[in-house]
């Protein structure tokens, strides 16, 4: 017998079984990326920091065979007036790209279009491979301020540098990643001569990637300038 509020009240040792959850119907919820499924917030003016991972069964990236068909896919994004794909850094699991875009829904399909064309070719690459290659949501991320910006291309552009020097490697100062669109980046402290052909990158429009950075960020990029 137990004292609650001064009445005597008996206790039958009687308990409320706890509901059962409802198995859940239909397909799983995928998380492969990690991403929250969340509004995009784009706007035409504000460049854009997004990132692809790839499904951890599929192969390295850094390969000149599965460059190249990354590479195929950024040029045949070029020439697209709702999206500018203006740099990319290719690592062994994932890729960075910076992108002007007119709204959320030019961006989704800008990126579904790329992915499904790389998705293609590396899969023909890992000797016939099926499915999907990247992970079910990519990351994206506005930049407003010219400091951003700035941030933003040390990053991707001298992503691989980071990398290697994680892994305890020196490299030379002017070193430059092969598989980044550093060769067509202007904006060096020493200038560098873009190879010939059409570039696999799209010249950008936007005022903050254009001359905001420039003027207002910092100034131009070392080669050997470490990502934040």
């Amino acid at each position: 017998m137990t004292q609650r509020g001064g009445d005597d009240q008996i206790d039958f040792g009687f308990r409320t079984p706890p509901r059962r959850r409802k198995p859940r119907l239909g397909r799983p919820p995928k998380r492969t990326s990690g991403v929250p499924h969340l509004p995009r917030r784009v706007q035409a003016r504000y460049p854009l920091h997004v990132t692809l991972r790839v499904r951890p069964e599929v192969w390295q990236l850094r390969s000149r065979r599965c460059f190249s068909v990354l590479e195929r896919a950024f040029r045949a994004a070029t020439g697209k007036l709702d999206t500018r794909l203006a740099h990319f850094s290719v690592q062994h699991n994932h890729v960075h790209m910076l992108v002007e875009t007119r709204d959320a829904r030019a961006l989704a399909r800008a990126v579904q279009g790329m992915c499904i064309r790389m998705a293609k070719g590396v899969n023909r690459v890992m000797n016939g491979r099926k499915g999907t290659v990247f992970a079910d949501r990519y990351h994206s991320r506005p930049l407003r301020t010219p400091t951003e910006v700035r941030r933003a291309l040390v990053y991707v552009l001298n992503n691989g540098r980071k990398h290697f020097a994680q892994r305890g490697h020196r490299l030379s100062p002017g070193w430059m990643d092969e598989y980044a669109s550093g060769a067509w980046f202007d904006g060096w402290t020493v200038p560098v001569t873009a190879p010939a052909g059409s570039p696999p990158v799209t010249p950008p429009a936007t005022w903050l990637l254009t001359t905001g950075w420039r003027e207002r960020g910092g100034g131009p990029i070392r080669r050997d300038e470490m990502p934040a």
